[in-house]
């Protein structure tokens, strides 16, 4: 049996459906029972747990032969990361007392960097459960492509495209969900011992000016980037509702000075199959269809 956290995300689920189509056994673990009842229809024990709840959590890692662990996005934490380190204490506590046979831990890009950025939140978690007794695989992906979400509205109209990742001609370490849920998936079928480190991106890395150019392919009128001057991010995301803004700054700094990366760069990442294209062109389908 394998537990699988965030099935109602796109990560989750593509790790709960991978298994399925295995034919393995999955308990798919949700916050909400009217989201996660779809997941009994394919055939899965649904387990209703917080990431909060230490004794949900433990009963829902018990007897598992692999957990998947994911934990909700916070994009603006609050000074030191005080939820991290709770939710680090948390997961440590329940894995701990259930004692799975395997784990594996969806973590990101640049966990292993010591400049304080919005990634941190990982690296204060991935120290929690690296102390644990049992196999532990750490897989760290690239900045995920549906990032680009955003970018299909102003991809259409007016066509152009603020951009954060600078400079424009700057290829970025990126991947697909469904790569991520794809390896996560069969990681969690694999036998090792210890800790490990995965780190994954996509076929090819990806450049913000090559984003625009694909979106230009696909929407048949011209798309450009335009960068965001990095003097305005800190107002900008303030007037977006943030409180805290500079560890999602320091986390662009990383990105666009080089210093959030991968530990083996990029020769020794594990790539993806599915291209920016497929993504780009998947997305600007699911808003063409949205209410």
């Amino acid at each position: 049996m394998y537990a699988i956290m965030g099935v109602t995300g796109q990560i989750g689920g593509v790790v709960a459906r991978t298994l399925l189509a295995a034919g393995q056994p999955v308990r798919a673990i949700a916050r909400d029972a009217a989201k996660g009842r779809a997941w009994t229809d394919r055939g899965c024990e649904l387990t209703l747990a917080s990431i909060e709840n230490v004794a949900a959590l433990t009963s829902t890692f018990s007897a598992a032969d692999g957990v998947f662990v994911l934990v909700p996005p916070n994009f603006d934490p609050a000074p030191e990361f005080p939820e991290a380190h709770a939710i680090a204490v948390a997961l440590r506590a329940a894995l701990d007392a259930a004692r799975p046979s395997r784990v594996v831990y969806l973590s990101t890009i640049g966990a292993q960097a010591s400049q304080s950025n919005l990634l941190t939140q990982h690296t204060i978690i991935e120290q929690a459960l690296g102390e644990l007794p049992m196999p532990i695989t750490f897989l760290r992906p690239a900045w995920f492509m549906e990032n680009c979400r955003w970018d299909v509205a102003p991809a259409r109209q007016p066509g152009v495209i603020p951009s954060f990742l600078q400079p424009l001609d700057r290829p970025v370490p990126m991947v697909a969900t469904a790569d991520i849920g794809r390896v996560a998936a069969g990681l969690l079928r694999e036998g090792w011992s210890d800790r490990r480190v995965v780190e994954l991106e996509g076929p090819q890395r990806v450049a913000p000016n090559e984003i625009a150019a694909v979106f230009t392919r696909l929407v048949g009128r011209p798309v450009r980037m335009e960068a965001v001057p990095r003097e305005s991010w800190e107002d900008l995301f303030r007037s977006q509702g943030m409180k805290n803004p500079i560890p999602r700054i320091r986390m662009l700094d990383g990105f666009n000075e080089g210093w959030i990366d991968f530990e083996g760069g990029e020769a020794g990442s594990q790539k993806g199959s599915v291209a920016l294209e497929s993504v780009l062109k998947a997305l600007l389908e699911e808003k063409a269809h949205a209410p």
